[in-house]
């Protein structure tokens, strides 16, 4: 078990409780899984983009991707169907904590310019932020990076709404801006 697991179900899950009164202990937020996904715009230009991004999402997620290919044809952006124009892995359980806990505090300090990540949600209970470069992972070495590749990832929670959404997210360290007066 990891640590921040171990932190959830002995001291998160308690606090959730006493903060939202619920009624029973299976209605306490969860998270249930986290995707990581990459669109390759690229791929259709160079062949080589695709090896060079699994290699790099199979590096920083510790599990290799899934290939995401395109439903059907469309001329104006030289899509054919069948072509392969993205990837993504989906992380549960231990990995998935693994990946929050480096997410939070050692990924997310690397980010240029950091103040933290804003506080809209989806308005069903889960969250996603956009990655502008992979670069920001101590896993990928910058030497062998040749080309810039942004990623989307999602947090998929069991909250009903945004507020327990982000007490949950709150309570396991994530990085969310905080509001100022002046």
């Amino acid at each position: 078990m990891s640590r921040l697991q171990k932190r959830y179900k002995e001291e998160i899950k308690k606090t959730l409780h006493e903060k939202y009164k619920y009624s029973n202990a299976m209605l306490i937020p969860a998270l249930k899984k986290i995707v990581i996904s990459m669109g390759l715009a690229e791929a259709t230009k160079d062949k080589n983009a695709l090896q060079d991004c699994v290699k790099e999402l199979t590096s920083l997620s510790g599990q290799k991707p899934i290939t995401t290919r395109a439903r059907k044809s469309v001329a104006n952006f030289k899509l054919r169907e069948g072509q392969a124009i993205g990837l993504k892995v989906t992380l549960r359980k231990k990995r998935m904590y693994d990946f929050l806990d480096r997410f939070c505090h050692i990924v997310s300090p690397r980010i240029r310019d950091f103040r933290g990540f804003p506080l809209k949600c989806d308005g069903k209970g889960n969250y996603s932020i956009g990655i502008e470069e992979q670069q920001i992972f101590p896993e990928i070495n910058i030497d062998e990076v040749k080309r810039t590749q942004g990623m989307n990832i999602t947090f998929v929670t069991s909250a009903t709404n945004d507020e327990e959404c982000i007490g949950l997210l709150t309570s396991l360290g994530f990085p969310f801006k905080t509001e100022t007066t002046s």
